[in-house]
């Protein structure tokens, strides 16, 4: 019996004791743990509490967001990045509508078939709002699985994603499966913590750990080295007149897909030459730098008055429609004390 056997028993004690008290825990639907377990892909707890509440108050049931417009939807999100994750919740949840007659699916497999759900999240949801005995494995879980079995498999690749899930399977406690996973990611998330600060002495598994036991939590899981970021150096234009901020709505995809936002353009470029657009004055309007997965934009903004016309499909738009109606990407709203000083 190796330390991943062992561990079950005192894990789900611990558990008990330790979980921490969060929404989507105290009414474990199908659509409530659906929505909390996108909104975690790639974002911390403590961020995503408030745009849970505000997203369930506003959409409680499945029928609800699956009729939302996309503004209404990306406003909810906004501040969270990673848009596409909103998308393919309402394409989930107009997937179910449509071939599933408004029934959540109950079993992992027609789980899985739901747009943007993969292993991981269709493990979760179908755990533990159905009690399907069926792993979830997420960094936090290979984290723990890896320090706890002193392995030396590279948690990045597929085949070791492939054992590890292989293994919980058989491990899986048939009366409590969405406790164990949760369980395991909460371990994962709150002691068995990444970037070398592991609080093994409130760990379960500390007397039987193997990398604890050999003193190489620190050392483990191994990954390889990230790729450094791309730097990009871009000037945002806040063009202003009567009063209003001009606007304009990114392509349909890629990068933040479908949001709008100030106009901007690589530094250097005439870009307001381009844009057919005469500054009547202009102004530094100070610099921000937003941090994406793979790239970042250093950005500098430049006040500029004008009387010419937009560009066709941009907006000139007032303080309320900003907050309200046109849904910006957090990479921007660094500039909103300059912009909301001058508009109305």
């Amino acid at each position: 019996m190796d330390a991943l056997d062992r561990l079950t028993i005192p894990l789900l004690v611990w558990y008990g004791e330790n979980k921490r008290d969060l929404p989507w825990r105290s009414d474990p639907t199908a659509y409530r743990v659906l929505v909390s377990e996108l909104m975690l892909q790639q974002t911390r707890v403590a961020a995503v509490l408030s745009y849970y509440e505000r997203f369930l108050r506003a959409l409680p049931t499945l029928p609800d967001l699956a009729a939302a417009s996309e503004e209404e939807l990306l406003r909810l999100w906004q501040g969270l990045g990673y848009y596409g994750r909103a998308r393919n919740l309402q394409k989930a949840a107009r997937r179910i509508t449509e071939d599933f007659g408004g029934r959540f699916p109950e079993t992992y497999e027609e789980i899985l078939t739901l747009p943007g759900v993969g292993e991981y999240t269709a493990g979760a949801v179908a755990s533990i709002a159905f009690g399907v005995p069926v792993p979830a494995v997420d960094g936090n879980v290979l984290r723990v699985c890896a320090r706890l079995l002193a392995s030396e498999a590279d948690v990045s690749l597929p085949a070791t994603k492939k054992e590890i899930r292989a293994r919980l399977l058989a491990l899986m406690p048939l009366g409590r499966p969405g406790d164990y996973n949760q369980a395991l990611m909460e371990l994962g998330a709150t002691v068995c913590l990444p970037n070398g600060a592991p609080q093994c002495g409130a760990c379960p598994a500390r007397d039987f750990c193997r990398a604890h036991l050999l003193g190489r939590e620190t050392e483990l899981p191994v990954r390889p080295p990230k790729k450094p970021r791309r730097i990009e150096e871009r000037t945002v234009y806040l063009l202003f007149r009567n009063g209003r901020v001009a606007l304009r709505r990114r392509p349909e995809k890629g990068l933040l897909a479908g949001l709008w936002e100030y106009p901007h353009a690589p530094r250097g470029q005439d870009a307001l030459a381009a844009w057919g657009i005469s500054p009547l004055s202009t102004a530094p309007g100070g610099t921000a730098k937003h941090v994406f997965t793979h790239l970042e934009w250093h950005m500098a903004a430049l006040l500029v008055e004008t009387a010419d016309e937009l560009p066709r499909e941009w907006v000139w738009a007032s303080a309320a429609e900003v907050r309200g109606r046109y849904p910006l990407s957090s990479a921007q709203r660094a500039f909103d004390g300059a912009v909301f000083s001058r508009i109305r």
